[in-house]
């Protein structure tokens, strides 16, 4: 997910930088330029939140018990895998 935020804050910094710097239309009743510093800004964000997240490292444990069965006298192996990660929405 975080990954396709950093596509998502590049093309909103582009487009806001062709918005603000590769046109020249003036309209009345909008200012593309403030259009413009205003999405550049939040593709700036964007991008660093994707970046930070997309930084952040993930652990995982691998827990191995080993045991003989008392009935049978078989060995037995459990494996268990957990991830902590502290953000539950990532």
């Amino acid at each position: 997910m975080f990954p396709m935020s950093i596509g998502t804050g590049i093309a909103l910094f582009v487009i806001g930088a062709i918005l603000t710097f590769a046109l020249d239309v003036q309209l009345d009743w909008i200012n593309l330029d403030l259009i413009g510093y205003l999405l550049m800004g939040a593709g700036f964000i964007v991008f660093l939140v994707g970046i930070i997240f997309a930084a952040r490292k993930r652990q995982s444990v691998t827990t191995v018990r080993s045991g003989v069965d008392s009935a049978t006298g078989e060995r037995i192996d459990q494996r268990s895998t957990s991830t902590s990660n502290d953000n539950p929405l990532v």
